[in-house]
């Protein structure tokens, strides 16, 4: 639904330091885009480089934080797949050449601006964003986000991918 430029530096700079952490309390955003239909809402929250999603479906509330702090929260390193009751959970890491990392954080910052997606760009580096999408599945909710992360010549993307069916 739109990029927000951030004004601050992001928290979480290292993706291998990345983590999820499951129905803990969600921490503050920076920027956040409440998607909303007649059986609840999905909160999709750019924290420092990093995400936080509250889906809330027939009285029931799921919060699934992917940060560098999730571990403290009482989370795990970052797993390749995890599913929790009717919670399903994704996540792939690449690493690209700065071409194709440019072209990938431009194609998110475009596509950012469609229905259902939010984007924070942080300073420093046009490429250091964050990116979320959500959409309903009638009961439940399904979201996906990319954190980019840029290096010397290359950049590393974290990808998730969610579902939560109450």
């Amino acid at each position: 639904m739109s990029v927000h430029l951030l004004d601050v530096e992001p928290t979480d700079v290292d993706a291998s330091a990345l983590g999820l952490v499951v129905d803990a309390p969600a921490p503050p955003t920076l920027a956040q885009l409440v998607i909303e239909t007649a059986d609840g809402a999905l909160t999709l929250g750019v924290l420092g480089a990093s995400h936080v999603v509250t889906a809330r479906s027939g009285g029931e509330t799921l919060t699934e934080q992917v940060s560098c702090d999730a571990v403290a929260a009482g989370g795990d390193p970052l797993p390749g797949a995890e599913v929790l009751g009717p919670y399903r959970f994704e996540s792939s890491t690449q690493t690209l050449d700065r071409t194709e990392f440019v072209a990938e954080a431009s194609r998110l910052k475009v596509q950012a601006a469609a229905d259902g997606w939010i984007c924070g760009s942080f300073p420093g580096d046009d490429t250091a964003v964050t990116v979320l999408f959500g959409s309903s599945l009638g009961h439940g909710w399904a979201w996906q986000s990319w954190h980019l992360y840029p290096g010397e010549g290359t950049g590393v993307i974290v990808k998730t991918r969610s579902r939560w069916h109450p």
